[in-house]
């Protein structure tokens, strides 16, 4: 996910030169912009740079407990409401790597009937990309589902929710097309030799190249454009019983070269319309926001590769994400969301993909896309079944916390120095906390199977039923089949 609107530090100003500022780090100060920031660090500084909007300093506290309490009370405040609560209590099952450009029907009652024979919990199962009869005709693509409205009744019975995956682009030259130009709908193309008005450009509309291609772009900050795309998801709710959405593309970067726009100033603004969309649709995942910390949208990290140095970098980014306001957080998708990783099995490393779903288990959310029965040998598809498992034992727990989260901004995921933070724990970047009691630290480099683990003041139970007193570092034992946490019970 990309950041939003503000940045959380320790700093004092030092000096402050325009629009740059430069701080030396030092806890309980704070930093914050309503507009997009440049940012850099340097011998114990950091560099600040805008090219709009004010820079905001102060003192917030002690520590980045109290930063962070600071900003939810004045910047990012909850709603009281939560994403759709399935998100939270069952596995997630997305259809991308099983069927990539090929969604149909069959193969998708296939796919979910397997993971009920295999033993997973029935959950929110996902459409992706091509499910639709093409990029802005919203509809099920009719030579690939006979009967969706029969499908998803089916995929009801069976237990599922089912989201459908979306995006802001349609296809060029389409009778959609020409039906939004025609309306003033879409983003247009900048044209830098002469003046730009709205009314007499409106049927030059920019064409943007994103993953799939070269596409034009809906304008959301056009309120008749936000009503129409609304309708065709409400009827995709109301004709055929789809229950949510995954919002996907949205990102700033597709809008930062000159598009023209009803009403959005910078490209973070088109982001925020986007996910605007999503929050009268509790059954909801983003890639992408701007400016909707503590609101009800579910957010996935960005994209993830099948490689160690991606899980290594889960807990730093889903911790991040949490101290920029973003509680209702999930890891990609388990192994990494990359097709090429998953169509050679000599390539692929079954253990990056069970360490993977040990991290995902004790999370906020947990996805998978490729099967592990399909992918995994037996004793690996067993252990990833059991990580599952675990994540549904927990389930209360995490509803819990997002529950509480909602009423009062406090993160289900904290990073140690968020939880403990008068003990020294900011360079803690492989351990966190799900909510205060239950300490996670799980395996993230290739054939290990031991692990330090640091241990705040007070007393810890370890999955093994171990007790261990806090307040100094231990070595654990961490074969494969072990997810490694503890909980604190004094």
């Amino acid at each position: 996910m990309w950041i939003q609107r503000y940045l959380t530090i320790y700093g004092v100003i030092t000096r402050k030169i325009r629009r740059n500022f430069s701080y030396y780090l030092v806890k309980g100060d704070t930093f914050w912009s309503e507009s997009p920031i440049k940012y850099s660090f340097k011998s114990g500084e950091i560099i600040v740079t805008t090219r709009d909007g004010n820079l905001l300093s102060g003192k917030a506290g002690k520590n980045l407990k109290d930063v962070y309490d600071y900003c939810v009370e004045h910047f990012f405040s909850p709603n009281g409401k939560i994403p759709d609560e399935s998100l939270f209590t069952k596995p997630q099952f997305n259809t991308w790597i099983e069927l990539q450009y090929n969604q149909n029907e069959d193969d998708i009652l296939a796919y979910a009937k397997s993971i009920i024979d295999n033993g997973y919990e029935p959950g929110v199962i996902m459409l992706d990309d091509t499910w639709q009869e093409n990029y802005g005709v919203w509809d099920f693509a009719p030579r690939q589902f006979k009967n969706p409205k029969a499908m998803i009744d089916k995929l009801h019975e069976m237990g599922f929710k089912v989201m459908v995956w979306i995006c802001p682009f349609l296809s060029p030259d389409s009778k959609e097309f020409r039906f939004l130009a025609k309306e003033g709908m879409l983003l247009l193309d900048l044209q830098e030799t002469q003046d730009i008005m709205w009314s007499n450009t409106k049927d030059k509309a920019a064409i943007i190249r994103w993953w799939n291609g070269a596409s034009a772009c809906l304008d959301l900050s056009n309120p008749k454009a936000r009503e129409w795309f609304k309708g065709k998801l409400d009827y995709l709710q109301e004709e055929y019983g789809v229950d949510g959405f995954k919002f996907d593309a949205g990102d700033a970067d597709f809008y930062m070269k000159g598009v023209v726009s009803k009403n959005a100033k910078t490209p973070n603004d088109h982001t925020t319309y986007f996910a605007q969309m999503g929050l009268d649709y509790p059954l909801n995942e983003y890639r992408a926001s701007w400016k909707m910390a503590g609101l009800p949208l579910a957010h996935r990290l960005r994209d993830k590769w099948h490689n160690w140095s991606d899980l290594q970098k889960l807990i730093p980014d889903i911790t991040s994400q949490s101290l920029m306001g973003y509680a209702y957080t999930c890891p990609d998708m388990i192994g990494g969301g990359q097709v090429a990783a998953f169509q050679n099995s000599s390539t692929l490393d079954q253990e990056l993909i069970v360490r993977s779903a040990q991290v995902h288990a004790l999370m906020p959310m947990m996805q998978f896309s490729a099967a592990p029965w399909r992918v995994l040998s037996p004793e690996n598809a067993k252990l990833c079944k059991e990580a599952a498992q675990l994540h549904v034992e927990m389930g209360d727990l995490i509803l819990g916390l997002a529950n509480i989260s909602s009423k009062t901004g406090t993160p289900i995921v904290k990073p140690m120095a968020l939880a403990f933070p008068d003990d020294g724990f900011e360079n803690i970047k492989n351990q966190f906390m799900l909510g205060d009691t239950i300490l996670v630290a799980p395996i993230l480099h290739k054939s290990t199977y031991k692990r330090q683990v640091v241990l705040p003041k007070g007393r810890w139970k370890a999955d093994d039923d171990k007790v261990y007193k806090g307040g100094n570092t231990i070595i654990i034992d961490a074969p494969i089949e072990r997810i490694p946490f503890f909980r604190k019970i004094g």
